[in-house]
C-alpha cells in the first residue's frame, strides 16, 4: 500500500498534470507543477536567502514535475539541475519546462562533489526513511559554503492521527541534529508563508479539476487524495508545522566522485 501511495502521489499525478496544463496552456504550468510543495511567497524567501543568482546551477532535489525549479529559474536566474526518482515525474518535468533532468534517488546523486551552487529539497525530507543519507548525498555535491533551501514538514507533538503512507515526520530537536551530522549549519528558520495570490491559485485549482475530471474513477487518484487528506489534517490539528529552512555547507565536502 505504502509504495502504490507514494507512486500515485508523486508519479501519477504528476503525469496527470502534465497531460493538464497541455489542455489548458502553460501559463497553468508552474502554478500546477508547485502544487502541494510551495507558494510564491515561499520559493521567494528561500531563493532571496539562498541567494540565488543569475547563472548559478541550482539542484533540486526531490524536484517532482519541476514548478519550483522553473519558477526559480525565471525570477532568479538559476541553472536548475532537476533530480527525481519516480519515472513519470521526471518525464513531466521535462514535457512541461524542458529541464535538465536526472532520474535517480537523492541518496545516490551521479553528481561530482562539490559540482552545484545551491541546492533546495522541498516536501521530500519527510518521504525519505535514511534522512541522514539524504542531506549526506546533497551536502558532497555542493561546493563548500553553498546554501541549501528546505521545506520540511516537522512534527510539534506525537502524531495523534495517521500520517500520509511513506512519511516520517522529523522533530525540531531531530531536524537540527540530521543538518548539523550532515556538515550544514541552520542558518535561518522560519513558518512557512501561507497562501498564494488569487490569480495562482485559480490556474492550479484549473488544472486539478482536470485532473479529478478525467481520472475521478482511478484507484490512483483515490490513493493522492487519500494521502492529501490525511496531510491536511494533521496541519489543521497542530501536529505539524512546515518549516522553511535556509542551511549552509560547513568546510569541504567529504565523499566520492559521482557522474551522470
Amino acid at each position: 500500500m505504502t509504495v502504490a501511495a507514494m507512486t500515485a502521489e508523486f508519479d501519477d499525478v504528476a503525469r496527470w498534470t502534465a497531460e493538464a496544463v497541455e489542455l489548458l496552456g502553460q501559463r497553468h504550468a508552474i502554478p500546477a507543477a508547485c502544487r502541494g510543495s510551495a507558494s510564491p511567497a515561499a520559493l521567494a524567501w528561500l531563493g532571496e536567502a539562498c541567494e540565488l543568482s543569475p547563472g548559478a546551477t541550482l539542484l533540486d532535489v526531490g524536484a517532482g514535475a519541476g514548478g519550483p525549479a522553473a519558477w526559480a529559474a525565471r525570477r532568479f536566474g538559476v541553472r536548475p539541475v532537476l533530480l527525481e526518482r519516480m519515472p513519470a515525474a521526471c518525464r513531466a518535468a521535462a514535457r512541461l519546462f524542458g529541464l535538465p533532468v536526472i532520474t535517480a534517488d537523492g541518496t545516490r546523486i551521479p553528481l561530482r562533489t562539490g559540482s552545484v551552487d545551491a541546492a533546495w529539497c522541498l516536501g521530500v525530507l519527510d518521504t525519505v526513511r535514511d534522512k541522514a543519507a539524504l542531506l549526506g548525498e546533497i551536502r558532497r555535491v555542493v561546493a563548500p559554503g553553498a546554501p541549501l533551501g528546505l521545506l520540511v514538514a516537522v512534527a510539534r507533538t506525537p502524531l495523534a492521527l495517521a500520517a500520509p503512507a511513506g512519511n516520517h515526520f522529523p522533530t525540531q530537536r531531530e531536524l537540527a541534529g540530521l543538518l548539523d551530522g550532515a556538515g550544514f549549519d541552520l542558518v535561518e528558520q522560519i513558518d512557512r508563508p501561507d497562501g498564494a495570490p488569487l490569480a495562482w491559485s485559480r490556474r492550479a485549482e484549473r488544472v486539478a479539476a482536470v485532473v479529478a475530471a478525467r481520472h475521478g474513477g482511478d484507484r490512483a487518484y483515490a490513493l493522492a487524495v487519500h494521502q492529501g487528506e490525511r496531510f491536511s489534517r494533521l496541519l489543521a490539528s497542530g501536529q505539524l508545522s512546515m518549516q522553511l529552512i535556509h542551511a549552509a555547507g560547513r568546510g569541504p565536502a567529504r565523499g566520492d566522485e559521482r557522474e551522470p
